[in-house]
Parts: C-alpha cells; sequence; structure tokens
C-alpha cells in the first residue's frame, strides 16, 4: 500500500498547486462546434489550422484508402508494412517541401524523440532552444549527448555556446513556431550559425507545416532557406496531424541524412507502419494545402481580428502572428479559473500550466483556425476583456 499511498499523496500535490490535467470528451468530430457533457460549445483548442480535420475531401479519401489498402499496415516498415502509396506520401512530401527525400513517422513526438538519438551519441554536443517541445527535450536525454540550453530565441548566446564547444558534432535544434508562445525561431541566424560552427540544424516545424511560406511550406520556406548553399544542414520535421488535418509526420532532408535516419532511428525500425490507408489521405490533404491560400487568407484575417478586439490590460496578449494567440495571466488557480469561466459562457479554451510553461507564465492557449466565424473570435475577445475587468474567474 505504501507505493499507493504515495502516488495518491503526489495526486493530491498536483491538486492543490492547480496541475492536475483533466481530459474532456468532445461527443463531435474537429471543428469549431463540439459538445462536451452535453454542453454546446465553441473550441479553441485544436491544431487544426486550415479546418481540415473535419474535410469531406479527406474522409473520402481516408475511406478510399481503407478499401484499397484495408486498416493496418501488419508490420514495421522495415519488415512488410511498408507500402507503395508510403512512397507516394514520402516523394510528395520531398518535393513540398523541397528536399531530397522525406521519412513518414507515425507520430511527431516519434519523429522528434527519435532523430536526435540517431544524429548525435555521447561526445557530441546538443543545442537547443530553452522552449523546445517536451518530444525534443526527450530526444535529446535519449541521445545521451551533452546538452547546452540557450536562452528563447537568443542568436547570440547560441553562437558563445558553439563556440566555446569541443564536441565533435554538434546539433542546433529549434521548433520552428513556438507551441506555447505562438513566435518564431530566427531560422536564417540559426542557419548561418550551423555554418560558421559545422552543425545541423534540426527544425522541428509542427505548427508551421501547412500554414506558413508559399502555399504553406512552413516557416523554412518562409524564411527562404531553401535556396541556401548548405541548405543540406538542415533536417526538417513536420507533422501531418495539425494543419495537415490527419495524423504521423515526417522528417525531411538531404537523402545520405534521411537514408542513416532510416537506418537507425529506433522509433521508425521498431514499430509498426502507420496505416496505409492514412498515407492514401495524406496525399489528398497535401494538394488541398497546396491549393489552400484561401484557407490561410481566411486564418490571418481572424488572427487579426482577435488581436484587433482583445485589448487587455492586466493580462497579457503575447506577441504572435500565428494561429497560437496565447493570453499570458501567470497564475496556475486564476488561470484554470478564467478558463472555467470561459466554457460556462460556452468558449472552450484550455489553460496552460507548468510544467509545460515556465512557473508563473500559465496561460490560456488560442487556437484558431480557417472554420472559426468572425463572430465567434470577437465574442470571445470580448468575453476575455469582461473577464479581466471583473477579476478574472473568481
Amino acid at each position: 500500500m505504501r507505493s499507493l499511498d504515495e502516488l495518491r499523496a503526489s495526486l493530491d500535490s498536483l491538486d492543490h498547486d492547480a496541475l492536475r490535467r483533466r481530459r474532456r470528451s468532445n461527443a463531435l468530430s474537429c471543428a469549431p462546434q463540439a459538445t462536451v457533457d452535453g454542453r454546446a460549445l465553441i473550441a479553441f483548442c485544436s491544431n487544426d489550422y486550415l479546418g481540415l480535420a473535419s474535410a469531406p475531401a479527406l474522409a473520402v479519401a481516408l475511406a478510399e484508402g481503407a478499401t484499397r489498402w484495408g486498416a493496418g499496415a501488419g508490420a514495421s516498415h522495415l519488415v512488410s508494412g511498408h507500402y507503395d502509396v508510403h512512397d507516394e506520401l514520402e516523394a510528395a512530401l520531398a518535393r513540398f517541401v523541397g528536399c531530397a527525400r522525406a521519412l513518414y513517422f507515425s507520430t511527431g513526438y516519434m519523429a522528434n524523440s527519435g532523430i536526435l538519438p540517431a544524429l548525435a551519441g555521447r561526445g557530441d554536443a546538443i543545442f537547443a532552444d530553452r522552449l523546445n517541445h517536451a518530444s525534443l527535450v526527450d530526444g535529446m536525454l535519449l541521445s545521451r549527448a551533452s546538452v547546452h540550453r540557450y536562452p528563447h530565441a537568443d542568436a547570440a548566446a547560441l553562437d558563445r555556446l558553439l563556440g566555446a564547444s569541443t564536441a565533435r558534432r554538434k546539433l542546433i535544434v529549434t521548433d520552428a513556431v513556438f507551441s506555447m508562445d505562438g513566435d518564431l525561431a530566427p531560422l536564417a541566424e540559426l542557419l548561418d550559425l550551423a555554418v560558421r560552427h559545422d552543425a545541423w540544424l534540426v527544425v522541428d516545424d509542427a505548427h508551421g507545416f501547412g500554414v506558413l511560406g508559399p502555399q504553406g511550406r512552413g516557416a523554412v520556406a518562409e524564411a527562404g532557406l531553401g535556396a541556401h548553399p548548405e541548405a543540406w544542414r538542415i533536417v526538417l520535421v513536420g507533422t501531418l496531424g495539425k494543419a495537415a488535418g490527419i495524423a504521423g509526420a515526417f522528417v525531411a532532408g538531404h537523402a545520405d541524412v534521411v537514408e542513416w535516419l532510416l537506418q537507425k532511428t529506433r522509433t521508425y525500425v521498431y514499430t509498426t507502419a502507420a496505416p496505409p490507408a492514412l498515407a492514401h489521405a495524406l496525399l489528398e490533404s497535401l494538394r488541398l494545402i497546396e491549393s489552400g491560400d484561401a484557407r490561410r487568407q481566411r486564418l490571418q484575417a481572424l488572427i487579426d481580428c482577435f488581436r484587433a478586439h482583445a485589448r487587455l490590460q492586466r493580462w497579457r496578449l503575447l506577441p504572435s502572428r500565428t494561429a497560437i494567440q496565447p493570453v499570458l495571466i501567470g497564475a496556475n488557480a486564476e488561470t484554470l479559473a478564467v478558463a472555467k469561466a470561459l466554457l460556462e459562457a460556452g468558449l472552450w479554451v484550455p489553460a496552460i500550466r507548468p510544467p509545460t510553461v515556465p512557473a508563473g507564465s500559465a496561460r490560456l492557449r488560442v487556437s484558431l483556425t480557417a472554420a472559426h466565424d468572425e463572430a465567434d473570435v470577437i465574442r470571445l475577445a470580448q468575453t476575455l476583456m469582461h473577464l479581466e475587468q471583473i477579476g478574472g474567474g473568481r
């Protein structure tokens, strides 16, 4: 019983610190309209930035894929679970992001946590932005390389750390769009530092792929780095469960780098392949992304609308030009109270607390999608201002 009592005490501690996480079950498909516990809500929670998750064309493509390829892959990619449609998807992804080759993973977490141990080990050094996603942090720890975390988006501090390192191999690792702040990494500066210090640059573009850059090709394309003479240093990760609306992830880069990752990434080698039906549907998703300028323009208009109407005083709307619009509140309990008050008003916005964000920086993470209505975005902004004026959710 002692071990169970210790777990119960730890759970009580989470409750005391307003840190226990709870799931809410939605009775509808992924869309701004949600039903939770019988209550109709407008959701500002998902990463479905282009509104594709419930797009009829993708539902049809997924059904076609299941009819053609069945429900499962049956084995890992390197045994017998790799199919022609996987090859087709990887080739399409590589063309789309302007790389020589791509490798399809079941999830973004598996991609990030797997490729870093494949690229670095003992005697190597990883230099990581302090606000990187947990999947990158776990990959760094698994690599057994020495880890150096530089202040958020501080290229000068990174330069000093790289210059002081004598590691045989160096990796710079960064989110492209930071998932809890919504801001962008200085990618051009980071590539310059990678060249100067003979390092790799690993970029996780989970929240930029499909949204940023020409035809949604991502943050690296927006920064114009594809034509850089040493773009081979870039190892690009993209997620397919956010703007792409389905599931999975990919890693793209130089053909030899991708071949090495295929051989050595344990989260790729030792897992059952993603169902080929998903790959079939993702090919349709790529077509919708490439032709989706109207969706991206609508999303940008909604971002501008929210920022124009959310005129907060005590709370702070963090600077972000992306679909991630964080409202910094600070205290865990107050943030939870505000999220509860919003829910009671029919608006579902997640409260983000430590350890996802640093202590004292709890926030509401507003996620906008092209499927939202302008009236709902204005309603959210006005409700936030009202709650701030009356003292939060207390």
